[in-house]
């Protein structure tokens, strides 16, 4: 979907320095289309995101439906209405409607993926050491119970996407001399932290020559930025409605082209929809009504009983952005906004945003700024107040310390990390935020640094023994 014509966009070019044509609100008139308190800044958008009022009504409406007539909505109306929706998001990833399925979660995708295949000695997943958490922990579960191993990539942004493309092609080089086989590799599109665009396409693109199948968590893609999923071709993808393109969690869409849909025989968990390997004499039965779908879409239709209202809520959502201006409109104002919120705060803080020399890393709607901390000048702060915390506690004891302060004192909440042996924060940009947003958090950035570097972040020994 893009922004037409028909809009009525906005006079004013800039809002605050930040470009918004094709948007037909200014921030603080479209923050009043959600839910918020009146108070509180949504600073931190990318992880768990939110939706507006408009959706929420679609939301309940479905909630109100299903307990009207449990049996009736559940078992004849819902997979009507699934349908529908998927055929709404097929169209803005530009893919056809039977290799879209839904899931509550990213996560819940890339579990789907992994625990599907089949492994063999020598077999190979590969992954870079951005994974995000809970999937680099799948990897680990998969190669403690299969015969598959693991190999990283390691680095530490920034670096160029041509060095990063090179570097997973060496690694498939190397193991192939080794007489293994990469089997998988996973990669984001959107790193989650830090919150930086990762060569996707690139990627996806050395999977294919390389002979492995391609596995994109594109938790922060759609909605986040542009896909084109026949363009692009992978073999697995799986991207998080529910962050950005203003859907009610959980919800993501999960894209297997219908060439890998045999490698994916069960949903997780495993459910009705599954098609057991024929045996004599043995009737499977499904308790739902027959479909018109394929097998593999009819899996993933109902996964038991949970609240798929969710599901149903994409074609309110995919509604209200055209109406605000449509995807294109809004990505380049998110986009903008980040890039611009981050470059002030680090002309505040005296520091710099997390950027490689080509400015790829940036292209999306989060960026990055480091603090003006020094870790050695902390951990002597700790030391002073009779603590010996080693340098990687401190790091973490602040880091968890401002987060709070944050919620607590400041009524916000901006994603903050360790990195690199330094603190970033990350920032997500969003239509309902402008730089007035932002430049209020780069004062409260800097007086919370301020109170780290006084010590306000430990707390006294006897005071602790009292807790």
């Amino acid at each position: 979907m893009s922004s037409t014509s028909t809009l009525p966009v906005r006079d004013s070019k800039k809002q605050n320095g930040v470009e918004t044509s094709g948007l037909v609100k200014s921030a603080k008139e479209l923050r009043k289309d959600f839910l918020f308190h009146e108070k509180y800044r949504n600073l931190n958008h990318g992880s768990f995101g939110t939706y507006p009022k408009t959706v929420r009504d679609t939301l309940r409406a479905m909630q109100d439906a299903v307990e009207a007539r449990p049996d009736h909505f559940i078992r004849y109306t819902y997979p009507k209405l699934l349908i529908e929706s998927r055929a709404a998001i097929a169209g803005v990833l530009n893919a056809p409607v039977d290799t879209v399925v839904y899931v509550p979660n990213a996560t819940t995708g890339i579990n789907t993926v992994l625990r599907n295949l089949t492994y063999e000695k020598g077999d190979k997943i590969l992954y870079f050491s951005s994974i995000y958490g809970a999937c680099g922990k799948t990897v680990t579960y998969i190669t403690e119970t299969t015969p598959a191993e693991a190999v990283q990539v390691d680095f530490t942004y920034p670096v160029e996407d041509d060095w990063l493309v090179e570097e997973m092609k060496r690694k498939v080089e190397a193991e192939k001399r080794q007489g293994n086989r990469v089997r998988i590799a996973i990669f984001d599109t959107v790193v989650s932290m830090p919150g930086v665009r990762m060569p996707f396409e690139k990627l996806t693109a050395a999977c294919k020559e390389l002979g492995v199948l391609s596995c994109v968590d594109a938790a922060h893609a759609i909605g986040h930025v542009e896909l084109d999923l026949q363009k692009l071709d992978p073999d697995f993808l799986v991207s998080n409605c529910h962050k950005w393109l203003y859907v009610p969690r959980g919800c993501a869409v999960f894209y297997v082209p219908v060439r890998n849909q045999h490698l994916l025989r069960s949903s997780l968990p495993t459910s009705h929809g599954f098609i057991p390997t024929p045996k004599p004499g043995v009737a499977y039965i499904n308790p739902f009504a027959p479909s018109s779908s394929s097998p593999w879409v009819y899996n993933f239709s109902f996964i038991g009983t949970i609240d798929n209202s969710p599901y149903l809520c994409i074609p309110t959502a995919l509604k209200y952005r055209e109406s605000i201006g449509g995807e294109k409109a809004i990505i380049a104002y998110n986009s903008a906004l980040a890039l611009s919120a981050a470059k002030h705060a680090a002309k505040v803080l005296g520091t710099e945003i997390l950027e490689n020399s080509t400015g790829t890393l940036t292209k999306c709607c989060m960026a990055n700024v480091r603090l003006p901390l020094d870790v050695d000048a902390i951990v002597k702060v700790t030391a002073s107040k009779g603590l010996t915390n080693s340098p990687a506690e401190v790091q973490s004891l602040v880091r968890d310390w401002m987060v709070e302060r944050m919620v607590e004192e400041y009524d916000t909440f901006i994603a903050m990390m360790v990195y690199g042996g330094a603190w970033w924060v990350r920032f997500s940009g969003q239509v309902y935020l402008d730089m007035e947003d932002f430049e209020w958090a780069g004062t409260v950035l800097k007086e919370l640094c301020g109170r780290v570097e006084k010590g306000e972040f430990v707390l006294e020994p006897e005071t602790k023994s009292r807790l």
